[in-house]
């Protein structure tokens, strides 16, 4: 496995329409790996191509990808990178080895992490209908999907210290819901709402309805309760929307950025 790191050049319109589009984004993502083909059928037990867009600031946009094999992001530099300074060593983006942090995760380590993902739960309005899958709008249903989530991908949210909570115990009450409010070592960074059309007859028109998904980014601090779960998490990703930038959650140390 391996982890590679591309900053976007905001400024040029190749990377505003990637940036604009999670299906242009995923294409050129896809294109980096001449191995893999459009028509392929990934398995559904292995390790696939995650990627995620960090938005640091309005001219700062980061592109990590975790990968079975090294990618080659040439297309990537030429299209929303830098290619007039790219050379033999410095070919306008960074990858490593995933396998060292992998082999090292222990139970018990602690790691800050971030995830951007696609919470979503299904609903019935009324019995005889099929449930719909439809997306959590607050970042209480937000957090506690994740929540949820926590022990089969093999970590723990850290719980915040009495001194460090601003509510009683760290929770209250949202309508019927219990809020976490600061309970827990977790944040919502940010969330947006995607929306772009899948696909396109042959003469361009749209097929179907525009496919709209909501993506939040988490921000917290984890503790390893299960290596095994947590390297399949960190190869396999989190949820639905993989191939729409979603799914992907990464490890930093404690005293580092998250992005680091």
């Amino acid at each position: 496995m391996f982890l590679s790191r591309f900053r976007v050049n905001t400024a040029r319109p190749g990377a505003r329409r990637l940036l604009s589009s999670p299906q242009a984004m995923h294409a050129a993502v896809m294109s980096s790996f001449p191995t893999l083909l459009p028509t392929d059928i990934p398995d559904p037990d292995g390790p696939r191509v995650l990627w995620r867009l960090d938005h640091q600031a309005r001219a700062e946009v980061i592109l990590y990808i975790v990968s079975p094999e090294p990618p080659d992001l040439t297309h990537l530099v030429e299209q929303a990178g830098w290619p007039a300074v790219a050379g033999p060593d410095a070919p306008g983006w960074q990858t490593k080895p995933y396998a060292p942090l992998l082999d090292r995760l222990s139970t018990g380590d602690r790691w800050a992490f971030r995830l951007t993902a696609n919470p979503v739960h299904t609903i019935r309005r009324r019995d005889n209908e099929p449930r719909k899958i439809t997306a959590h709008l607050t970042p209480v249903h937000q957090m506690q999907w994740l929540l949820e989530r926590q022990e089969r991908c093999g970590f723990r949210i850290l719980e915040k210290s009495d001194d460090k909570r601003l509510l009683p115990h760290g929770t209250t009450y949202h309508g019927k819901h219990q809020h976490h409010g600061d309970q827990y070592e977790l944040s919502v960074r940010d969330q947006n709402s995607r929306s772009f059309d899948k696909s396109r007859n042959a003469d361009g028109n749209r097929r179907g309805k525009p496919v709209t998904l909501v993506a939040v980014t988490f921000d917290g601090r984890l503790e390893v309760t299960d290596p095994a779960a947590l390297r399949r998490t960190l190869t396999h990703g989190i949820g639905r929307a993989k191939a729409y930038g979603c799914g992907l959650i990464t490890l930093a140390p404690l005293d580092r950025p998250v992005t680091a």
